[in-house]
C-alpha cells in the first residue's frame, strides 16, 4: 500500500529581518540571512579556524601599531541589505577609522566592512562563494580575500571590479585599504596542509 501523501497546506515563505536573525539561537551552526532567508551552516573546522587565526594575529598587530581602524572577529554579522535583508558574516572584517560608528551600533550594523576575509572549508560550493563575494562588493567592501588552505591559494577581489591570484609566498597585500599591510599567502597557511580537516 503506497503511504499518503502529508497534508501541508500551501504557505507562504516567511521573510527574516536583520533584527529577527538576532533572535535566532541554533546550537553548534552558524547563521546568515540571505533576501531575507535563513541560511544555516556547519562549524568551521580545524584548519579552518587556524587560517583564520594565523591572519587575524597578522592583521590584528598592524592594525593596533598603526591606529587604522577595527577588526572584528568571525561571524560578526553586517546588514548588506534591506528589504529583504541580507546579514552576511565574514570570517574576519576590517572597518577604517574614520568609517567607524559612534556610537557603537546595537545588532547587526548597517554598514559594508573594508576588508572582508573569507577562509573555505571544503564543503563550501564555489556558486554561494561567489554569491558572498558578489554581497559584501555590491554593498561597498572594497577589497575581499578568499583564502582557499586546501588549493593552498587566496583570491583577491577589488570593488572596481578587477581581481588576482595569490600563490606562495606572494603577499596578500591591505593595498588602500589597510595601507602597510602585507603578508605571504605561505606564513598565513603554514601548517595547514592537511585539508581533509578543514
Amino acid at each position: 500500500m503506497a503511504a499518503e501523501r502529508a497534508y501541508v497546506p500551501d504557505m507562504p515563505a516567511a521573510v527574516m529581518t536583520a533584527e529577527e536573525l538576532l533572535h535566532v539561537r541554533i546550537p553548534d551552526k552558524r547563521v546568515e540571512l540571505v533576501k531575507g532567508v535563513l541560511v544555516v551552516g556547519e562549524p568551521a573546522g580545524y584548519t579552518h579556524g587556524k587560517v583564520t587565526v594565523n591572519l587575524t594575529l597578522r592583521i590584528g598587530a598592524h592594525v593596533e601599531r598603526s591606529g587604522a581602524g577595527q577588526l572584528f572577529a568571525a561571524e560578526t554579522g553586517f546588514t548588506l541589505a534591506r528589504h529583504p535583508d541580507t546579514v552576511r558574516a565574514p570570517d574576519l572584517a576590517f572597518i577604517r577609522r574614520e568609517r567607524l560608528p559612534d556610537p557603537d551600533p546595537t545588532g547587526f550594523p548597517d554598514l559594508a566592512p573594508d576588508l572582508v576575509v573569507e577562509v573555505l572549508s571544503p564543503s563550501d560550493r564555489p556558486g554561494e562563494v561567489l554569491a558572498k563575494v558578489a554581497d559584501w562588493l555590491s554593498a561597498g567592501t572594497r577589497l575581499v580575500w578568499v583564502v582557499d588552505p586546501e588549493r593552498r591559494l587566496a583570491r583577491v577581489y577589488r570593488h572596481d571590479g578587477t581581481e588576482a591570484s595569490v600563490t606562495g609566498a606572494e603577499a596578500l597585500d591591505g593595498e588602500g585599504v589597510l595601507p602597510g599591510f602585507a603578508c605571504s599567502l605561505e606564513a598565513i597557511l603554514q601548517g595547514s596542509s592537511a585539508p581533509s580537516q578543514s
